[in-house]
């Protein structure tokens, strides 16, 4: 799609399966399961969308979903579907290969959404994107290398060790402008440095949320957080001041998670918000 200057292009590495309790936290399943409906495991299949941004002559790959590294044992575990391949065959089919992209943008450094940074060679792990500069939140960073009892279960050393070993790691202290169109900005909440992406270009606005709301009922609903939240309280309160902000630009928004609605409209009716995709 076009979006003033800049093409954007959704590309996915497949699906895998969540825990419904994760993905809704203090949210009772008698309410969530109206909206996502979960297996007999209480697992839900869960998008790992990424987006590809073309700006001022750079190709931006925001996140890179799984990644090609997880076992068969852990594939299966986790119920990783890619009947369309993975990222780099979706990269393919827009005729693109990994030595075409520019920057990769990691949201944040959990195993979802960085496990395509890198891929095995020879049973090494290797920057999947050999002539990209990664970009990195430096708090993120610092999180991810010395993550606690709570997080490192999420952080898996092969994903982002090897962009430092490279030279191709490039960390950012906050907020930070990456093309004329394009900008990362700390929204702050499912992790300490967790950042979006905001594309501009000629009045119009699109927005990359990673996980600050991954899903569309999480913008609906403020009080809808996932347990995966390291500071709930922090990302109620982000939520709060992005929604109106989206509103306020009429923001095409990606939902990075979500199978159904990978991007839409947020409106609100009195009240009420409700995000509606670009169709309706």
């Amino acid at each position: 799609m076009q979006l003033g200057d800049v093409e954007l292009h959704i590309v996915g590495d497949g699906d895998f399966l969540v825990d419904g309790g994760g993905v809704f936290g203090l949210v009772p399943k008698t309410l969530w399961e109206r909206v996502a409906r979960p297996d007999e495991g209480n697992r839900l299949r869960t998008a790992l969308h990424c987006l590809l941004i073309v700006s001022a002559g750079k190709r931006i790959l925001v996140d890179t979903g799984l990644g090609s590294k997880l076992s068969p044992k852990d594939q299966e575990l986790y119920g990783v579907r890619r009947t369309q391949g993975g990222l780099l065959e979706a990269l393919q089919r827009l005729g693109w290969g990994p030595d075409d992209i520019d920057m990769v943008v990691n949201t944040h450094l959990h195993w979802d959404h960085s496990g395509g940074n890198t891929l095995l060679k020879e049973g090494i792990a290797v920057p999947a994107f050999p002539r990209a500069k990664y970009l990195v939140q430096r708090l993120e960073w610092a999180d991810a290398t010395y993550p606690n009892e709570r997080t490192r279960n999420t952080y898996f050393a092969d994903n982002f060790l090897p962009l430092q070993q490279s030279g191709q790691l490039s960390l950012l202290s906050g907020d930070s402008r990456i093309t004329k169109h394009v900008r990362c900005f700390v929204t702050r909440g499912h992790t300490r440095a967790h950042q979006s992406v905001a594309i501009e270009s000629n009045g119009q606005t699109a927005l990359f949320l990673g996980d600050l709301a991954s899903r569309p009922v999480y913008l609906e609903r403020l009080g809808w957080i996932s347990a995966f939240d390291t500071e709930p309280l922090e990302t109620l309160e982000t939520k709060r001041a992005l929604r109106e902000w989206a509103l306020e630009r009429h923001a095409l928004l990606f939902f990075q998670h979500d199978l159904g609605m990978p991007m839409g409209y947020l409106h609100r009716q009195d009240d009420k918000y409700s995000v509606q995709s670009p169709a309706e």
